[in-house]
This record gives structure tokens, C-alpha cells and sequence, in this order.
């Protein structure tokens, strides 16, 4: 099947509405987008209906109604294992090929809005993102974190929305600014493959960061 195209919004508009706000007007709702966002990007994996309510962040009632409407379309089905009910994406759905081409245009940076939290987790010196975030498959992790004092619960939380966000799991890795240096210092090839490849900077407060890595090309 061929791609869908899709149409630039005029820059002011863009400006003001975040892709997340274009999906859930889309779809409808904030409930059924974020549902369609999180089978697409997890086409093989079965679900319980708590499961799904806790990673997305729904309120149950809002999300049952809307994960029956997507089972009645076909979008979704249900199977019953050991008298438990279990959902997943089905994948022979009509229009698949192309909602999931459209799901992955939604993901990319700057238009997770939980982005813009990542400064009051702690005292944030480097958060570069990668992967999931700007659809680059060959990263091995989406996202690294460098800073001091980061709170578990704040780094949690975070993490928490930005997976309901963008309906996938995020793989990250969390370093002080010592490893960080250090890690650099004995060029770590998982610190310069991720720093050399595709990404986006967040933050970016370490001096000679970038000189550094542009040597290097």
C-alpha cells in the first residue's frame, strides 16, 4: 500500500497546536488516540484492560468505551486466556499500513510535550534523545540523561507520561556528570555511537561537547 501523505499545517497554526492536539482532534478524543497510538506501536504484544488504563494514563470508564469501539471497527481484538480477557492490535486491519505510518510522524521531537519537564527532574547537564523520539531503529537506547541530584520519583514520573505519550516504552540511561566525563574520557563506544548518530538535543550544558564529537567526524 502507498504511504499516506501528510499535509504541512501553516506555520502559525503548527506553532500553536502540538501533533498530540492534531491526533486527539483527529481521532476524536484524547482516550482513542492515545489508544491507537499504543497498539500501532506495540503490534505484537496482548494486553489486560488494567495494564492498558495504567500505561496510557486513562480513566477506565473513558477507556473501555472507546477500546469497544476500536474491537467493533476491528482495529483491536479480544481473546480470553485462563477466563482473563486480553487485547492486541489486529494487524489485518484495513487501514494498518497506513495509521502506522501517520502514528510514527506524531513521535518526533518537539512534539512530546513531557519533554519540556526534563530540567525539573534535577540538576540536568545533557539530555539528548534518540531513537523512538526521531524513529532512528538502529539507536540501542532512546534517550541519555546526565545531571546531578535527579529525583527518582520526579525521573519516574517523567518517564511515566512519556511513555503514555507516545505509547511505546523508553529505554534510557541515567548518568552523573563524573561517569559522563569519565565515560567520555575512555571513549566509550555506546556514549560516542549515540552522540555521533541521528539524535536531538534536549540539554545541552557540558562545555566542548560539541566540539568535541565534530572532531571526531
Amino acid at each position: 500500500m502507498r504511504d499516506v501523505e501528510i499535509f504541512p499545517l501553516p506555520t502559525k497554526l503548527a506553532d500553536k497546536i502540538g501533533m498530540s492536539e492534531i491526533l486527539e482532534n483527529l481521532f476524536g478524543s484524547r482516550e482513542r488516540a492515545r489508544l491507537l497510538r499504543f497498539f500501532l506501536q506495540n503490534p505484537e504484544q496482548t494486553y489486560e484492560f488494567s495494564e492498558i488504563v495504567k500505561k496510557n494514563m486513562l480513566k477506565s470508564s473513558k477507556a473501555r468505551r472507546e477500546l469497544l469501539n476500536l474491537i467493533k471497527m476491528k482495529f483491536a481484538i479480544k481473546r480470553t486466556r485462563q477466563g482473563k480477557n486480553f487485547y492486541q492490535l489486529n494487524q489485518e486491519f484495513n487501514f494498518y499500513p497506513e495509521l502506522k505510518n501517520l502514528i510514527a510522524k506524531s513521535n518526533v521531537y518537539p512534539q512530546c510535550g513531557s519533554l519540556g519537564k526534563i530540567s525539573k527532574i534535577g540538576n540536568m547537564k545533557l539530555a539528548v534523545i534518540s531513537g523512538v523520539f526521531i524513529n532512528y531503529q538502529k539507536s540501542k537506547a532512546d534517550m541519555i540523561l546526565v545531571g546531578d541530584g535527579i529525583s527518582k520519583a520526579r525521573l519516574k514520573n517523567l518517564m511515566d507520561n512519556l511513555e503514555a505519550e507516545i505509547g511505546k516504552e523508553i529505554s534510557f540511561v541515567l548518568m552523573t556528570m563524573e561517569e559522563f566525563k569519565y565515560r567520555l574520557n575512555m571513549l566509550d563506544k555506546f556514549v560516542l555511537e549515540f552522540l555521533e548518530g541521528p539524535h536531538e538535543e534536549i540539554i545541552n550544558k557540558v562545555p566542548g561537547l560539541k566540539q568535541f564529537i565534530a572532531n571526531r567526524k
